[in-house]
């Protein structure tokens, strides 16, 4: 656990308008882009005004990222390419998953069950939500990747814990994406199709961002998977 200690303590939010009666009783754990902070979705949290739901968005560590000429920036793994074949940074890639594997304990450890637990996460932090999710070995009430793709993909179909064999997965990605391009994304939900996950495709006219059409697909998935 000493590795944990490095990463800054997330950004907690409860839902907007929540009285003292308003239990919570969901978690929605939302991981960041590279290069951003915890504080990049704050304001997506406060638009989708969902009842009795807690947002933790936690911040990525500091390191060199090969990307980006070695430049030091918050990033949830040291980042080669994203074309197929690039190289992976398979070590800071599980340090990540065993970060976010902490938080979903410390969320249960609160009394919030597994099954009420969302993984989301754009782009790099999309990839961790993807990567960490389909192995945890408790089921989760889904998990969001956004503008992201299926690190590791070798290693899915043999580390996937089928636990979340079910568990609804929403991909959403921009089709003028210049960062990660919507083939690459659809590489991975073609490979998730054919693992026989359940997972749900959504595309807009947008580039590495969000949209006003994805905010709402968001909070709709957000309902289905998480409010009675």
């Amino acid at each position: 656990m000493h590795q944990i200690q490095t990463y800054t303590p997330p950004l907690i939010l409860n839902s907007a308008n929540d009285t003292k009666s308003s239990k919570i009783n969901a978690s929605v754990i939302w991981l960041h882009g590279l290069g951003a902070d915890g504080y990049d979705f704050e304001p997506i949290v406060a638009e989708l005004n969902l009842p009795s739901i807690r947002f933790i968005l936690p911040h990525a560590p500091t390191m060199p990222v090969t990307i980006n000429n070695g430049y030091v920036m918050p990033a949830w793994y040291d980042l080669h390419g994203t074309a197929i074949g690039s190289p992976e940074d398979e070590s800071g890639i599980i340090k990540s998953q065993n970060y976010v594997n902490s938080l979903i304990e410390k969320e249960i450890y609160q009394g919030i069950p597994a099954e009420k637990i969302v993984l989301a996460g754009f782009s790099q932090g999309g990839a961790i939500a993807l990567h960490t999710g389909l192995r945890y070995p408790q089921k989760l009430a889904g998990i969001m990747a956004l503008s992201t793709y299926v690190p590791l993909k070798n290693k899915l179909e043999t580390e996937a814990d089928q636990a979340n064999k079910e568990t609804p997965i929403l991909m959403a990605h921009g089709v003028f994406d210049e960062v990660i391009s919507l083939a690459t994304c659809q590489i991975s939900f073609k490979l998730l199709q054919n693992l026989q996950y359940s997972v749900t495709w959504r595309q807009y006219n947008m580039a590495h961002s969000l949209c006003v059409e994805e905010i709402d697909d968001i909070r709709r998935f957000l309902m289905d998977v998480l409010v009675e």
